[in-house]
């Protein structure tokens, strides 16, 4: 398959939350194409490390740095380590979540409380976490995953899709606060995308019949048509696109 080169996007210093694997590690993978420069925080170990194999004879090998981002405080540590061996940041995409399944009875005021550090607190630390090198530089681009889940209104998922609301509206509030700096922040969302968890946890061949039967386009979206928008959103072809979402779904509705 044949990719887009974007000239902007070389030796840029990217970082990608949660890129050990599924939508993340296509994500790594894309930049790396592009000739950028990636860090990629993750807490599986085993799939970040082959990632890191399997990308190793690239012209700019992306790094993996193990990283809880339900600490504040591990990312205000490894954020200047990264800076210190990679250069200012340049692109910031906020990809970590998980999308466990629960019921609302079963919600206690802890499991609420991790599922947020999960899906939404980090993203606004890692932004604040970039910021002051994109000031520095005058330009410079966060992207933020979401979810159609939320527009849906899927079932068991009330945290999850708390959050992936939540981060629709943080990215707009950053993209004010920030575009007078040269920032844009957009928010990618994606629909049911044919990840290995995905697969093995969800979507049976019943539900991906009920999937295709509500898309428009009757084929599944893969990891890499996420990563796709990704990149160019990153790159200066999108100079102005900032404050928005941007739905990779196959129009899932």
């Amino acid at each position: 398959m044949s990719h887009t080169v974007y000239p902007s996007l070389r030796n840029k210093r990217v970082i990608v939350t949660g890129g050990g694997s599924g939508i993340g590690a296509a994500i790594v993978e894309a930049f790396a194409r592009q000739n950028a420069r990636v860090a990629f925080l993750d807490i599986a170990d085993e799939p970040s490390r082959e990632l890191e194999r399997k990308l190793a004879s690239s012209e700019t090998p992306p790094r993996y740095y193990h990283c809880d981002l339900r600490s504040i405080e591990t990312i205000r540590e490894l954020f200047p380590r990264i800076r210190s061996e990679l250069g200012g940041v340049d692109v910031l995409v906020n990809n970590a979540a998980n999308d466990d399944r629960h019921a609302l009875g079963e919600i206690t005021e802890k499991y609420w409380d991790e599922r947020i550090a999960v899906n939404l607190r980090h993203l606004l630390f890692c932004a604040q976490a970039v910021v002051e090198d994109m000031k520095a530089a005058g330009a410079g681009a966060i992207i933020n995953l979401g979810s159609v889940s939320w527009h849906l209104a899927l079932p068991d998922l009330t945290i999850y899709q708390t959050a992936k609301a939540g981060i629709e509206g943080m990215t707009r509030a950053l993209a004010r606060d920030l575009g007078t700096y040269g920032i844009r922040v957009n928010c990618v969302v994606p629909g049911g995308v044919r990840t290995p968890r995905q697969i093995a946890l969800w979507h049976t061949p019943d539900e991906e019949m009920r999937m295709l039967g509500m898309q428009c386009i009757k084929a599944r979206v893969e990891p890499n048509d996420v990563a796709n928008m990704v990149v160019f959103l990153a790159s200066d072809d999108a100079r102005m696109c900032t404050g928005h979402e941007y739905f990779v779904d196959a129009g899932w509705r």
